[in-house]
């Protein structure tokens, strides 16, 4: 198959690799209608997280099941799936609380490099989500059409990121939420001091959240211990969130599918990583 893979910093090659195979029972393969360059793989590129050999590269994905291991039991093969960058048993304490991206047997999908034409996907009935069943394996062939390429955008975005609109948008974060939502949001992106703005200005008792990777960012302990607010971050538990995004995209009620502006074939994916490095495109959406 063919598959991108990071050489180092803006050196991103599209080449053969080996296809993957079963090697675990509760293993699926699954066939990429669509992956995209995500805004953590621009460390890699831009040298922030150093690369030591040929990595595969891309964790977001929607595809067609081509094969399951001996103890899969919710999915079979011809099923069109979303599912995590991380893979969980969705079974686990852990999975059970809603913190699936932490199971107890958590694997990075990434490792096997999700922009290619095929991936395995570890612990497949607790990662993947069936999802639009009207884009079955006879539609997702006929990408040059507009309307199921608008759908598969649509929903591809949930793999990792949403977009609400309006009063509507409000509705979803809370109900996603369990009702806590946010009475204020102060945006504060990029330093230690932005991150102390927003604890500073977060009552005792509040929640900030943090998204993405702190890179060279250090936190004064005893200022965080009289702040007393709730700190959560990390890799998102997606697979919480999937089956009611996957209802709320097919309903049209939000629409993430608008935040891919730049659209190519696997084999431009270098232009791809270029283009958001850049900032002449938002995300990348890229074709198998």
């Amino acid at each position: 198959m063919r598959g991108v893979v990071m050489y180092g910093p803006g050196d991103v090659r599209v080449e053969d690799r080996p296809d993957p195979e079963i090697t675990a029972p509760t293993d699926a393969i699954i066939r990429l209608a669509a992956t995209c360059v995500c805004g953590s793989d621009l460390w890699s590129w831009r040298g922030i997280e150093p690369v030591t050999h040929p990595t595969p590269m891309g964790h977001e994905y929607v595809g067609i099941i081509e094969e399951v291991g001996s103890q899969v039991r919710a999915l079979r093969p011809g099923q069109f799936v979303v599912g995590s960058f991380m893979a969980s048993d969705n079974t686990c304490p852990i999975c059970q609380a809603g913190y699936q991206s932490r199971c107890a047997h958590v694997e990075l999908v990434g490792a096997g490099g999700a922009q290619a034409e095929l991936l395995r996907i570890p612990l497949a009935d607790g990662t993947l989500v069936v999802a639009a069943r009207q884009l079955g394996a006879d539609r997702i062939i006929v990408m040059s059409r507009r309307e199921p390429r608008q759908k598969l955008a649509r929903e591809f975005g949930a793999t990792d990121i949403v977009s609400d609109r309006g009063d509507e948008g409000v509705a979803v974060v809370r109900e996603l939420t369990g009702g806590l939502g946010a009475h204020s949001v102060i945006e504060a992106v990029g330093t230690q001091e932005s991150m102390m703005q927003a604890i500073r200005s977060t009552r005792a008792g509040g929640h900030v959240g943090y998204v993405g990777v702190a890179h060279g960012v250090t936190l004064p302990g005893d200022e965080l211990f009289y702040a007393e607010v709730h700190l959560l971050g990390g890799p998102a538990p997606v697979r919480r969130f999937l089956p009611r995004l996957i209802e709320l995209i097919e309903a049209g009620t939000i629409r993430p599918g608008k935040v891919f502006d730049l659209e190519l074939p696997l084999a431009e994916a270098a232009e791809g990583y270029r283009a958001m490095d850049e900032r002449r495109a938002i995300k990348s959406l890229l074709r198998p």
